[in-house]
């Protein structure tokens, strides 16, 4: 391959990983650019040493593993911590998956986690969280981020505190259970990031949420 064209494949494949961002959500937005940093330099790097495409695409795929978000591992453990979860919740609504940047993720919806305008964990959540915080305590080795969100009903200055309440009432609730402390980081982003249009009473419902994050990362 001349070296035109194998500066247009490397091009090729770079672009088309750093391009996935634009799928991500903003609270998985930070990760996905590293990922994309990394898969340019990666590209390049095995484009130029190998000098044709299957080079390039080798070292994206490495380069975007590095360049994510500290580089997250997906295990045996965290497959089994996703399918125990995924059985947990099953039914109750809550979304259990596996992110770009191999973080387990839990998307809990309104009707379990908190009721309107309140940051004390419903009855409905209480059984999930205790099974949830066996598969942590069982996988010691990862650590949490809880993000709480509401829907744009009040002012910032209510909805802020209010989504890093909920967050922080999870934490609690999870670390009386025997999750170490120092494992969970809380956050808020209040009603800036909806999933669902707020100006229906079953969007805002969707917006009014929180997003549990669980990572390995590579040693």
């Amino acid at each position: 391959m001349n070296t035109v064209s194998r500066n247009f494949a490397i091009a090729a494949v770079a672009t088309s990983l750093v391009s996935g961002c634009a799928n991500m959500t903003e609270t998985q937005r930070t990760t996905g650019t590293g990922a994309g940093i990394g898969a340019v330099a990666g590209a390049l790097i095995g484009g130029l040493t190998q000098g044709d495409a299957q080079g390039a695409a080798a070292g994206a795929a490495i380069g975007g593993a590095l360049g994510a978000g500290g580089g997250y591992l997906w295990s045996q453990r965290m497959q089994e911590q996703k399918a125990a979860m995924e059985q947990a919740t099953q039914g109750t609504g809550v979304n259990v998956s596996q992110t770009a940047d191999n973080q387990l993720k839990l998307d809990i919806p309104s009707d379990i986690s908190f009721d309107s305008g309140r940051y004390d964990v419903k009855p409905n959540l209480r059984p999930i969280l205790d099974r949830f915080a066996g598969t942590l305590n069982q996988n010691p080795v990862t650590t949490v981020k809880i993000i709480g969100h509401t829907d744009s009903s009040g002012s910032d200055a209510i909805n802020g505190p209010l989504s890093v309440n909920r967050a922080s009432a999870t934490r609690s609730y999870l670390v009386d259970r025997g999750v170490a402390l120092n494992r969970i980081s809380i956050d808020g982003r209040g009603s800036h990031e909806p999933v669902a249009d707020n100006n229906t009473a079953a969007g805002r419902a969707m917006n009014r949420r929180v997003e549990i994050f669980v990572a390995e990362t590579a040693r």
